[in-house]
């Protein structure tokens, strides 16, 4: 039996960004009807912590295919020439079991990730955000930067780093290849004042973004924090916003963000107002008003991987895109 494997370039040729916010769209409506199965991720650190690796399994319909992503995440590797995610996702059908891709993990864990982004963008930033605050340059600023463009009239940028220089790198290289004016901050205030959107896209273990930097109007995609100890909000941030998940168990179970001020008595679940999928299906209503503050707390989940991996494989099929390898036999019958 043939087994496809796409690699990582292969992988942007198939899953632009406009394609995958349409695929993340359909699987988060798919999601809250509770046609998918979503098990939580099961994490195992090395003893030094210096790194991690994750097991996320799903089932996704429509046509129906599981699979699992397999993934190391490692945030040192700023500072190195590798990615700080890396593995890859195991694509089977769901007849006999057939593995029938490999397909790597990092490049779907980008484009998939600030997809979501984009689709609770248009369901939750005001129509005429303008201004983005990238808080974050590495390789989930740059993907946050095209999606945030693809759902809103984005005409300025700034972006924020822990190391400066990466946050200059930033600003000439996006500016460049955007054709918009792209400018580094020097702190966090500077970074997000007076800005629609704010994306916060690190590795941090504390908070980077304070709840009294925030301003009347604003949205806030929170992807950078998905296992403890990563955080990226303070309490006074998450209390202040109107608060949208990718998924209530996976968010109560596994988001810092999200438990350390209900660990203080400042929250409790129901300062979750609902699910991406329930604001894409209008069983409820995202953002209320012009003037009040909007969360969307993304921990990333093993659906948007596979729904991802099922797209490029289908796609692949009509443009002969990767290679095909040969790792099992089928069972002689005789």
């Amino acid at each position: 039996m043939r087994t496809l494997i796409i690699g990582h370039d292969d992988v942007l040729k198939l899953l632009p960004m406009a394609d995958c916010v349409g695929v993340m769209e359909e699987t988060f409506k798919a999601l809250s009807r509770g046609e998918t199965l979503q098990p939580l991720r099961q994490t195992m650190w090395l003893p030094d912590r210096k790194g991690v690796l994750a097991l996320m399994p799903s089932y996704v319909p429509n046509p129906p295919a599981v699979g699992v992503k397999a993934i190391t995440v490692f945030p040192g590797n700023v500072n190195s020439r590798y990615e700080s995610h890396q593995g890859v996702v195991l694509l089977f059908e769901s007849e006999n079991g057939r593995l029938l891709a490999i397909v790597d993990a990092g490049s779907i864990t980008k484009i998939r990730t600030a997809a979501v982004s984009a689709a609770a963008t248009k369901m939750l930033a005001r129509t005429d955000s303008s201004k983005l605050a990238i808080l974050g340059s590495g390789a989930q600023a740059a993907a946050h930067l095209e999606a945030m463009a693809a759902v809103r009239p984005i005409e300025r940028v700034r972006v924020w780093s822990r190391n400066p220089d990466h946050a200059k790198n930033f600003a000439k290289n996006e500016s460049e290849r955007r054709g918009l004016p792209v400018d580094a901050a020097g702190t966090v205030r500077e970074a997000v004042a007076g800005c629609g959107i704010i994306c916060t896209t690190t590795a941090a273990t504390s908070p980077i973004l304070e709840g009294k930097l925030l301003e009347p109007g604003m949205h806030i995609n929170a992807v950078g924090a998905s296992v403890p100890p990563f955080r990226e909000l303070d309490s006074e941030a998450v209390v202040r916003s109107r608060l949208f998940v990718d998924r209530r168990e996976s968010t109560v179970n596994e988001s810092e963000d999200f438990s350390a001020p209900k660990r203080e008595g400042l929250i409790d679940d129901g300062h979750i107002k609902g699910e991406l999928g329930d604001i894409l299906l209008g069983r409820v209503k995202g953002r209320n008003t012009q003037a009040e503050i909007t969360l969307f707390k993304s921990v990333g989940l093993a659906v948007e991987d596979l729904a991802a991996a099922r797209h490029i494989f289908r796609k692949s099929e009509s443009t002969q895109i990767g290679s095909w390898v040969g790792l099992s036999a089928p069972r002689d019958m005789n």
